[in-house]
């Protein structure tokens, strides 16, 4: 089925990125990013693993954040299994950085090339019948590359997006995100908007795991540990009356591309209740967490916020609060 057309209405109004001295540096990167995407896919990616062991050196703070969470999402390696894999990650965030040029600007034609796509009758079917449909897409490391291939060779879709503090960067990304005319919608917009968009037909590609924060999250297990989680993928749904469908992006070895895989609908999905929703999302990510545990994406703080009373997971948030207790008995 070929992608819909989709006008996105932000895409042509976005405002120009900065151009001043400041921002020469980031330019630099982009310029970087952009040639490296010319590369053939198999010399990215092992410029993209030479990239990622020397990240694993240079970066001890991220190092350390991928291994507490190694231990506390995969307790039954040991730690010399923990290490390697560990290690393995940081080549495949290496190798995710390198093709973020692709993202931005290959073309269809070239992502075909790259991107296979698993099980695509799922959502074909979805968006033929013209359900409304949530594509429920976790924090794995080739999530850019299989976002852009999404649009470009399945729909064009809608995403939530999140600023990025770097304009430049910012710009970039979201033109890579928008140039097939995927639509945009911040977190803050009116959930009216994205219900009624998604009524008519549009494809909704959500990612769920990140930490949110204690404001606007609630806490359910992740691992077997609480962790502050989104909780709105139950109330879309059912506002949008729309099939949920989880999908992963898989860097395939020894650089033989990236797959796209849906898995089937979720079913008796919503249920009504919250907590029993989002603790099913949870599961669902989990569940391919370790199919791939490599390719997740570990350096996230996926546990700072804590429940009330718990003690902090990560040794730079339990300094901290060693630090605040400190100054509070000044």
């Amino acid at each position: 089925m070929s992608a819909a057309k989709t006008e996105s209405p932000s895409a042509s109004g976005m405002t120009p990125p900065p151009r001043g001295p400041r921002h020469w540096p980031a330019w630099v990167a982009v310029g970087l990013f952009r040639l490296l995407a010319r590369l053939p896919f198999r010399w990215q990616v092992r410029l993209g693993s030479g990239l990622g062991r020397i990240g694993y050196l240079v970066l001890p703070g991220r190092r350390r954040v991928a291994r507490t969470n190694l231990g506390i999402c995969l307790p039954e390696l040991d730690a010399a299994a923990r290490e390697r894999l560990l290690r393995e990650h940081f080549r495949w965030l290496g190798v995710a950085a390198v093709c973020q040029g692709l993202s931005w600007g290959a073309t269809p034609e070239r992502l075909r090339g790259i991107v296979s796509i698993r099980n695509r009758a799922f959502i074909d079917r979805c968006i033929a019948e013209g359900r409304p449909v949530i594509v429920l897409v976790p924090h794995f490391l080739g999530l850019e590359l299989g976002g852009t291939a999404f649009t470009a060779l399945v729909h064009p879709g809608m995403y939530m997006y999140q600023r990025i503090r770097n304009p430049v960067i910012d710009a970039q990304v979201k033109h890579g995100r928008t140039r097939f005319g995927s639509m945009p919608v911040e977190r803050q917009d009116d959930l009216r908007r994205l219900v009624r968009e998604m009524k008519r037909g549009t494809p909704f590609f959500y990612l769920p795991d990140q930490d949110p924060g204690r404001r606007r999250g609630v806490f359910v297990p992740f691992c077997g540990l609480p962790a502050a989680t989104v909780p709105t993928l139950g109330r879309i749904a059912r506002l949008a009356d729309a099939v949920v469908i989880p999908t992963f992006a898989r860097f395939l070895p020894d650089g033989r591309g990236l797959e796209l895989i849906f898995d089937p609908p979720l079913t008796d999905f919503p249920s009504g209740d919250t907590l029993q929703d989002t603790t099913r999302m949870n599961q669902v990510i989990e569940a391919r967490l370790r199919d791939m545990p490599a390719q997740y994406f570990w350096v996230h703080r996926r546990f700072k916020t804590r429940p009330e009373g718990a003690p902090p997971v990560y040794a730079r948030d339990a300094r901290r609060q060693r630090c605040k207790r400190r100054r509070a008995r000044v």
